[in-house]
């Protein structure tokens, strides 16, 4: 940073904790001229802030109210998009809730009349995520990301030494917060919750990206929630007609399938799981007439567990 621009930005500071400065105390703080206070206060006016001159025997100058940051400049959209992102944030399950809605109150004040009455419309409540993750850690982590610097951190049980990853990648997925990274230690790939990482600062020496076994982050976690080492698929998909109306049964079958309507009582269903087993528990929760299509594993495992019901009856 300059030197101009570090005197700026302490002058703007000045002029925040105090409305009313004389041009010679505001010299005398910044250690210069007062013409170059009037310099600095010009230029500042450009960028947008309101500062009125004082007349009097001292003269001086006043920040007006509103100028704690420069007029910006909003479409609709944007400001739509700042009001949900920012009432958002609990969801998020990082930890600056308070943050967010001290941000959408200074944004809000500084937004045409317009712009804030349909800000001010957007309301609504949403499930508050129980998992917090701080954000100096959030901050930590995605640094070591950016500059590719091996991080150590505590996990979860402090009493076992501290890991030591080569960290790829940070990726938020269904409101936990992940590292994706090489772990030093295991030699393999690993992921690690952020709310159970405490991380040791500084970070350690660079290194170099491995490639990854999927096509990027977000597929091989996904990958690894379906127990698949790279592609984001389930291991066991199976074809069933299932004799209840189509739309009863999308909802319900979501991302681990799809539903093909066969006619107004049966529908056709692709769906995958972990096992065979839990194929089979997946349709039969709707208490209805079921047939397997295929594949042949999902026939057996159909007859194996109908032998393991009838048993336990």
């Amino acid at each position: 940073m300059t030197g101009s621009s570090s005197r700026m930005l302490a002058l703007l500071s000045l002029l925040q904790t105090q409305r009313d400065w004389p041009g010679q105390v505001l010299a005398d703080r910044l250690d210069v001229t007062p013409r170059t206070v009037r310099r600095d206060v010009d230029r500042l006016r450009e960028l947008g802030y309101r500062i009125s001159a004082i007349k009097g025997p001292d003269g001086g100058y006043r920040l007006a109210a509103g100028s704690e940051l420069p007029p910006l400049l909003f479409d609709d959209e944007q400001a739509v998009a700042i009001a949900v992102a920012l009432q958002s944030v609990p969801a998020t399950g990082i930890d600056i809730d308070e943050g967010a809605a001290r941000a959408l109150a200074t944004v809000r004040q500084v937004m045409p009349s317009r712009l804030r009455h349909r800000v001010d419309g957007i309301r609504f409540t949403g499930v508050e995520n129980e998992t917090r993750v701080d954000p100096a850690v959030l901050e930590a982590v995605s640094a070591a990301v950016r500059d590719r610097r091996v991080l150590r951190f505590d996990y979860g049980d402090h009493d076992r030494p501290p890991r030591r990853t080569e960290p790829h990648a940070v990726v938020a997925r269904e409101g936990r917060w992940y590292l994706l990274a090489w772990d030093l230690e295991a030699d393999d790939w690993r992921t690690f919750r952020l709310d159970r990482m405490t991380p040791r600062i500084p970070t350690g020496p660079a290194f170099t990206p491995r490639e990854l076994p999927a096509a990027d982050a977000q597929t091989y976690l996904a990958a690894r929630a379906k127990g698949s080492d790279a592609g984001d698929r389930w291991p066991c998909i199976g074809e069933l007609v299932l004799e209840v109306p189509a739309r009863e049964v999308a909802h319900w079958i979501g991302r681990d399938g799809s539903v093909e309507l066969i006619d107004d009582t049966s529908c056709r269903v692709t769906v995958g799981s972990w096992s065979w087993t839990g194929i089979l528990a997946s349709v039969a929760r709707f208490d209805a007439p079921f047939r397997v299509e295929g594949p042949p594993a999902l026939a057996d495992a159909a007859r194996a567990l109908a032998a393991r019901l009838g048993a336990a009856s």
